[in-house]
């Protein structure tokens, strides 16, 4: 750590222009000059260690590079005034305003840079699409759009829930400190927190917790932005409209890590050399949301895997020497994508994504009919199916798949690569495997996937996984994806019970080598909780349907219904 001198101070105040004050802690260098600034902006309490530590942006070392660090809570939170759950005019215009505020302190040379993970993210997208003069370069990480809160239009229960509550924990204990007896709310959100998987399982979505709809007009504006029939339009499909240098770092169990190469490839597109636009950067490790560490889950990825030893915080270092100093480093002229291979666990470069000689390659399902009750009737293989018998299931909502490894925040202790064995042996869980691979193969890129399937309801969940089975046994989840049936066309349109239908599947992206000796999986069920919310199979409104109706899934695989999977394979 430097002994460099710092001068640190709080609660400083920045007037947005509604007249709402805003606050912010800044750490800067104890010596004459005017230096760019590094900005964050936060919901989850700017003086919290890791809101720098989680960024690999620490100030005790950032700032003795002849930085002003600014860490700012963000509308109505912690130390800030105003209305925390106005989050457009918080992160927007207020984005905007914090810019040119930043620019314009005594100490600042007008450069301004932004950084932070998840919602730190966000701010850094919205306030470049609002375009502030002094904004030169974001540096975003583990952010995207609604993919979490609806995947596959089905409901991120866990997510949402743990959000909103622990965003309302916040609001009570601030109408605490101003006298107001919220004592029983408070107790209500706190016991909700703690016990999240019981707060999932009440039912209606609105109303079976009494308490969330007095304490957060949150939980209330994500239900009815659910259910409209006019979606907002997605702020990653206007990345193009940001004309900054981005440097996107995500990781392969990060939820939102579509957006990470999304985001990427969308930026670049059209781009060229003479503008900065030309100059995109991306990270993707073997990482969860707002975690660095060389092991996740059930897994180590060896000591390159880390934060730490990839470099997290020296790239970022030399991103912002670059763009706010115009220091001339090289990072430009470095390969603009850097993947962490699992399997192999290896860090490797790349020039574009997704990649340009992937030879993409469907895997289709087999069985005898019998991959509910038999590991070893399911077949994956790359020939396509001839007349084979169907494979059918009871989905249950009251007796609902746990979530067992996910790529999800709120439920950690499930998050990430884990073992398969305690829910494939379920009937209600469908697997389907090659035989034993006699060569490496790797998968690196997004993964779609194509059912073919019945239900005797007007509406229901399918959710597939991909996992890599180990020659010990032990399968591990590599990425998901789901779909709710009534949205599988995008605007509302129930089933007709008995009838076949084809799903399509985004199952995000991966990079992984299943090496020889091991096995490739797909694995099929229609529940997944607590990571999503139960579909009750009723066809009924969705957030005030308290029944939860089993009902009999069919899946086909046939010569009409080629169900497969289609997977990014790199050659070799």
């Amino acid at each position: 750590m430097s002994t460099t001198p710092i001068i640190f101070e709080r609660n400083v105040e920045g007037v947005m222009r509604d007249g709402v004050v805003l606050r912010a802690d800044i750490w800067r260098p104890d010596k004459p000059g005017r230096f760019p600034v590094l900005l964050t902006r936060t919901p989850y309490d700017k003086t919290h260690p890791r809101i720098s530590l989680t960024a690999s942006l620490d100030p005790r070392r950032v700032v003795p590079h002849d930085y002003v660090m600014v860490f700012q809570d963000t509308r109505g939170r912690f130390a800030s005034d105003g209305d925390p759950n106005d989050i457009v005019r918080g992160s927007a215009e207020d984005g905007y305003d914090t810019v040119e505020w930043a620019a314009s302190l005594p100490y600042s040379d007008g450069n301004v840079g932004m950084f932070g993970i998840s919602y730190m993210a966000m701010t850094q997208w919205l306030a470049a699409l609002s375009h502030p003069p002094h904004l030169r370069t974001i540096f975003p990480q583990q952010f995207g759009d609604s993919r979490l809160q609806y995947p596959g239009r089905s409901i991120g229960l866990a997510f949402n829930l743990s959000w909103v509550i622990g965003q309302s924990i916040d609001t009570l204990n601030k109408r605490a400190a101003n006298g107001e007896d919220v004592s029983a709310l408070l107790n209500d959100a706190e016991a909700a927190l703690n016990d999240l998987r019981t707060a999932c399982e009440a039912v209606p979505l609105r109303g079976g917790l009494p308490f969330i709809h007095q304490v957060s007009p949150l939980y209330d504006a994500w239900l009815d932005s659910y259910v409209s029939a006019k979606r907002p339009r997605e702020l990653m499909s206007r990345v193009t409209e940001v004309d900054l240098p981005v440097c996107n770092l995500g990781g392969w169990y990060d939820p939102w890590c579509t957006n990470t190469t999304e985001n990427f490839a969308g930026s670049r597109q059209g781009s060229n050399p003479a503008t900065t636009r030309g100059f995109q950067k991306m990270i993707v490790g073997p990482w969860g949301h707002g975690t660095f560490d060389d092991y996740l889950g059930d897994l180590s990825f060896g000591m390159s895997a880390s934060g730490i030893a990839a470099g997290i915080e020296q790239l970022q270092v030399r991103w912002f020497d670059h763009w706010l100093k115009g220091i001339d480093n090289g990072i430009t002229s470095e390969p603009p994508v850097r993947i962490f291979v699992m399997g192999i666990n290896q860090w490797r470069d790349e020039h574009e994504w997704p990649l340009a000689r992937t030879v993409w390659t469907d895997y289709y399902l087999h069985s005898g009919g019998q991959a509910a009750t038999s590991s070893i009737d399911g077949s994956l293989e790359t020939t396509a199916p001839a007349d084979e018998p169907a494979d059918v299931f009871l989905n249950d909502p009251r007796h609902p798949v746990p979530t067992v490894g996910a790529a999800t925040v709120g439920i950690q202790e499930v998050n990430g690569p884990r073992d398969q064995a305690r829910i494939e042996t379920r009937p209600d869980v469908l697997t389907y495997t090659t035989s034993v691979l006699t060569e490496d193969v790797e998968v690196t890129g997004p993964i779609a996937a194509t059912l073919f399937a019945v239900t005797d309801a007007r509406d229901t969940d399918w959710i597939i996984k991909l996992v890599d089975v180990h020659p010990d046994g032990q399968a591990f989840n590599l990425t998901e994806g789901a779909v709710r049936a009534r949205f599988r066309n995008g605007p509302e349109d129930l089933l007709e019970p008995g009838q076949i239908y084809e799903y399509r599947f985004d199952l995000q992206v991966t990079s992984n080598v299943f090496k020889r000796g091991h096995r490739i999986r797909v694995q099929i069920s229609s529940t997944d909780f607590p990571r999503l919310h139960r579909n009750p199979n009723t066809g009924g409104p969705l957030l005030t349907d308290a029944a939860l109706t089993p009902v009999l899934q069919t899946v086909l695989h046939d010569t009409q219904h080629p169900s497969r999977i289609t997977l990014p394979v790199m050659p070799h």
